[in-house]
């Protein structure tokens, strides 16, 4: 019997499905699954591809959820006019309007059922369909209650995933955290909130009565033994064997990175010409350079980061203050550990203000403010994915995006300095 052949691109690197050498953490999938059985709300959170979505994917059927992609342009409305939609309804305005003087909605459930086409006598011929419209509901878009009251007259039974829950604007975020504790009090709606950050409590900040109602999953970390097994599932894939010197190098070098640790995979066997299965046993990375191989992968992203430093320094105006350009400061001075660590509050202070024109004087409530909306910042500016946020919780300044803090070990920090006007 002979090996099946799988390409090289859809077991290493990134794709859009899951890949083939997923592999399942207690912490996080066994987590996962344990809290869905309970009846609770999750949220996923974690670094930039670091496998959020590869998590919920891997542990859900495709049938048994709806999926909504966040926008920063999304207010309370748009959200819960999204999550109709991809429940089946079709929406259009009524003529009627709420008591806050805003439009009703008429909401109408489309649903399509399979049947079987008979021949004379009998015999199935094919499978035909047929679409089955309900009367449609008058409904306040803004109003959870009557959002939970449409999805209950349609008995809709799916989780609800709200993928990219961070580039939603700040306000819209917070107003769905109060919405949650009514879905989970009047309805038994699911839902699952994915976003980048790696703050455990965020949406309890945001609202301290889903305390004990949602399950945090933390998809950010991957252990040594992990990314170990991450490597080996693909190599059985391929028939390849990577050098332990390869392995443990890539590891060191990745910084936690499973992005990373796919990539310089894929990369190194596109070095090695393997583009699929091998016939026979091959050994990938003899005389790989892994660090430079690392660094080429951050590189490629070079561009984005240069922007993402200047369209941040920037702000959302120019200010005489320039808070949003002097929060970079301790980002661009501090080492990578103090940077994964996250940034405490009094070091952020400490440093801004021995080199900021103000000094001392400066109104420590701009900072502050500036580190509250680092993310929606961001979102505005279009920088996708975020690479800073702010932990409210514990006060610190984090880095969201571990290719960054590979990427700013091999820059020239006087030169990122000067690209933002910032003094050395």
């Amino acid at each position: 019997m002979g090996i099946r052949e799988y390409k090289t691109s859809d077991v290493f690197g990134i794709s859009r499905d899951l890949p083939m050498n997923y592999v399942s953490r207690p912490s996080a999938d066994d987590a996962f699954v344990d809290t869905l059985t309970r009846d609770r709300h999750v949220v996923i959170y974690g670094g930039s591809k670091q496998g959020k979505t590869c998590l919920r994917k891997h542990c859900l059927r495709e049938e048994d959820y709806i999926s909504v992609q966040c926008s920063n342009k999304m207010d309370m409305g748009a959200l819960l006019g999204a999550i109709l939609k991809q429940a089946g309804f079709e929406l259009t305005q009524s003529t009627k309007k709420t008591i806050s003087g805003k439009q009703k909605i008429l909401a109408a459930f489309k649903a399509t059922f399979l049947g079987a086409g008979l021949k004379a006598g009998g015999e199935q011929e094919s499978q035909e369909s047929r679409e089955v419209t309900t009367a449609p509901l008058e409904l306040d878009i803004h109003d959870v209650n009557d959002i939970i009251r449409a999805l209950a007259a349609v008995e809709f039974k799916k989780f609800i995933i709200l993928e990219d829950f961070h580039y939603l604007p700040l306000e819209t975020q917070v107003d769905f955290a109060v919405a949650l504790k009514a879905f989970h009090e009047s309805s038994s709606f699911c839902f699952i909130v994915v976003g980048v950050w790696l703050e455990e409590n965020r949406l309890v900040v945001y609202n301290g009565d889903l305390t004990g109602r949602v399950k945090a999953i933390d998809a950010d970390r991957w252990t040594e033994g992990q990314l170990h097994e991450v490597i080996s599932s693909g190599e059985a894939f391929l028939n390849v064997k990577f050098t332990d010197d390869f392995k443990q190098q890539l590891i060191q070098a990745s910084n936690q990175s499973v992005y990373i640790v796919q990539e310089a995979c894929y990369q190194a066997c596109v070095q090695s010409k393997v583009f699929s299965t091998q016939a026979l046993l091959t050994t990938v990375g003899e005389e790989i350079d892994v660090r430079g191989l690392v660094k080429s992968i951050v590189d490629q992203q070079t561009g984005r980061f240069h922007s993402f430093l200047t369209l941040f320094s920037e702000g959302f105006q120019d200010t005489t203050l320039k808070m949003y350009r002097w929060l970079l400061y301790p980002v661009l001075t501090s080492d990578v550990k103090a940077l994964e660590a996250g940034l405490p509050y009094a070091v952020m202070k400490e440093r801004i203000t021995s080199r900021h024109p103000e000094g001392k004087d400066l109104n420590l409530g701009n900072l502050t403010v500036a580190l509250q909306s680092v993310a929606s910042l961001q979102v505005k500016k279009s920088i996708k994915p975020i690479i800073l946020d702010y932990d409210a919780t514990s006060r610190r300044l984090c880095v969201v995006d571990r290719a960054f803090l590979i990427w700013i070990t091999h820059q020239n920090i006087k030169e990122l300095l000067g690209l933002v006007d910032l003094p050395l």
